[in-house]
């Protein structure tokens, strides 16, 4: 199955609904979840966790809730208005907000969206307020043969005319890295340098970036360094294995405590959400288990 695919899917707000749990692993974890639910995991408290929706789409959003509380968790990301209700209901939170998106190819990079994307995030940024949320998630989109220059200069016009509506409602727009090595061939924003220097021009506490760890590491590398120097414009984390963008234990390459303690160590106040594909049969002993690592 295309992770691509999925991941597009899902930031489309096509989200599957209720599923059957299967009578293996994840049912018999989704009831210990169930039963620690108001006893939630000790955490040491320096990290605030979160986990993304599509990637436990076996699980419907309740259930989601149900287990991620379980395990000290404090957000959900990805999760658009319609399923805000369930979240404040478990007392959890929507950590990045999507839903005003076109999709991953389709950004603010290329003036012939602007419209569209100036209506939706006009519509959107409100809502995301009255709600009591901050991070609403947008995307640059492919370069189609555009230059690193024309990028930039066309995402700041586009940007600079919803920050202001954005600031007054004291929301954060969120541009997300992805590699265009592997996973997301063409996409613009896919190293940290070209969203610095988006944010930097734009000026704004209103605009960061999502920092995806495993999407940099595939595109870029150097990932503690990079975190260090660009602290001021990462307004979020996501986690995934690398190679594979499974579970983050031994099986790969990054050292993901080292990683999580330099987002620490650099003042770090916001979300670290999962952002993996379980391949284990018991998908939320995987997610408990990245928690841990993460943890520190």
């Amino acid at each position: 199955m295309s992770h691509t695919n999925n991941r597009r899917t899902a930031i489309k707000g096509i989200v599957a609904g209720t599923a059957a749990l299967t009578a293996t692993g994840m049912l018999a974890s989704f009831t210990a979840c169930a039963e620690e639910a108001e006893t939630s995991t000790q955490l040491k408290g320096n990290i605030n966790h979160s986990v993304c929706r599509w990637c436990f789409n076996d699980l419907s959003v309740e259930e989601l809730c149900v287990a991620a509380k379980g395990m000290g968790i404090k957000g959900i990301d990805l999760v658009g208005p319609k399923d805000w209700p369930v979240l404040k209901k478990h007392g959890l939170e929507s950590t990045m907000c999507n839903g005003a998106e076109i999709s991953l190819t389709e950004g603010w990079n290329n003036k012939k969206h602007h419209a569209t994307l100036i209506k939706n995030y006009t519509d959107m940024i409100p809502l995301v307020a009255k709600a009591g949320y901050t991070n609403l998630i947008c995307f640059s989109g492919n370069r189609d043969g555009m230059d690193d220059e024309t990028g930039l200069q066309n995402s700041v016009e586009g940007l600079k005319k919803i920050l202001p509506l954005a600031e007054k409602h004291k929301v954060v727009l969120v541009m997300e890295l992805l590699n265009s090595k592997v996973d997301h061939k063409d996409y613009q924003c896919d190293k940290t340098w070209w969203g610095a220097e988006l944010a930097k021009r734009l000026g704004s506490e209103n605009f960061k970036l999502l920092y995806d760890i495993y999407h940099m590491q595939i595109d870029e590398g150097d990932v503690i360094r990079t975190i260090r120097d660009n602290r001021q414009y990462i307004a979020h984390y996501h986690t995934a294995g690398v190679p594979g963008r499974n579970e983050i234990d031994e099986t790969q390459e990054l050292n993901y405590p080292a990683i999580i303690r330099a987002i620490k160590e650099t003042g770090f106040k916001g979300f670290v959400a999962q952002e993996f594909i379980p391949k284990g049969k018991d998908k939320l002993a995987s997610l408990r288990k990245a928690i841990q690592v993460c943890d520190v």
